[in-house]
């Protein structure tokens, strides 16, 4: 990785009139992803592994099968950009899955499910979403490994291309995650091919010192990369970017507040300095590769 990628431009990035498929893609090769050569390809019509199980569950406790796709409003168009990011030939979720950690919906299932595998409701009345009047169900395209959290779009915006993005932070309530279908992928690539790929820090703010508090330090020195906080397991995280390092802040309950992912040693130790804390090799976990453990 002899080029040094500045992560403090990437909001101008984000935000640049492009094809953001180009983006996840310029993403992946950063932090040196390469989609395996052989292997199984997760297809989207491919049923996820907890969706399948709690069908099976309840066809055994009831006795009947039940219907993968009772959760599934065949009415609703799919957004263009979700057809668009299980055909890319470089998607690191369907050739790498274990990196995520996530179930995929195809196609989405609206919430409130009518078939009772999903968790969240809808949208309540008075929501700051749609109209008076309007559908009221989100559609749900990806969730949580244990369906904590669910990620989808709004049904009143199901014709769109590149509709936004919503999560549950609890079962009753929606927050903005995206500000589209293509920026929420290339947020979650964000969220997890540098845990993996890069050199790693994870720490709390207690550890780092300085005569400043911890959060002053770092919107001194580091930009936020322009997504909206990411919501998942009760965490509020906020990325920040510079050379090399991107920094994810947490205000929520993560298990670590703060996380250096780098994409060399001496990035990540320049970066730990400049946040107040001197590294011991032990503190240091070099890039596992491409799958999780």
């Amino acid at each position: 990785m002899p080029k040094i990628v500045d992560y403090a431009r990437f909001a101008d990035r984000l935000a640049a009139p492009r094809d953001r498929w180009d983006l996840l893609r310029e993403v992946q090769d950063e932090w040196g992803y390469e989609p395996p050569a052989d292997g199984p390809v997760w297809l989207k019509w491919d049923e996820a592994e907890h969706a399948a199980y709690v069908r099976h569950l309840r066809g055994e406790l009831t006795g009947e099968d039940a219907d993968r796709f009772a959760g599934v409003d065949p009415a609703l168009p799919v957004p263009k950009a979700l057809d668009e990011w299980w055909e890319l030939p470089f998607n690191s979720f369907t050739r790498s899955p274990r990196l995520y950690w996530t179930h995929p919906e195809y196609p989405p299932t609206v919430r409130p499910d009518p078939s009772g595998h999903g968790v969240a409701g809808g949208l309540p009345a008075g929501n700051p979403f749609v109209g008076p009047g309007d559908d009221v169900r989100v559609c749900v395209f990806m969730a949580e490994y244990e369906y904590c959290n669910e990620w989808g779009y709004l049904a009143a915006e199901a014709g769109q291309d590149d509709p936004r993005v919503l999560v549950t932070v609890d079962d009753d309530t929606w927050v903005p995650q995206a500000r589209s279908i293509s920026e929420f992928f290339v947020q979650l690539a964000v969220q997890r091919i540098p845990h993996y790929r890069g050199w790693l820090l994870q720490m709390s703010e207690d550890d780092f010192a300085g005569d400043a508090p911890f959060i002053e330090r770092l919107q001194a020195s580091y930009r936020p990369m322009g997504f909206e906080p990411w919501r998942e397991l009760e965490a509020c995280t906020t990325a920040y970017g510079g050379p090399d390092v991107i920094v994810l802040h947490d205000t929520g309950m993560r298990d670590y507040s703060v996380e250096i992912a780098a994409r060399t040693r001496d990035a990540l130790v320049r970066a730990a300095a400049v946040l107040g804390r001197d590294l011991a090799d032990g503190d240091i976990r070099p890039p596992k590769g491409d799958a999780a453990s």
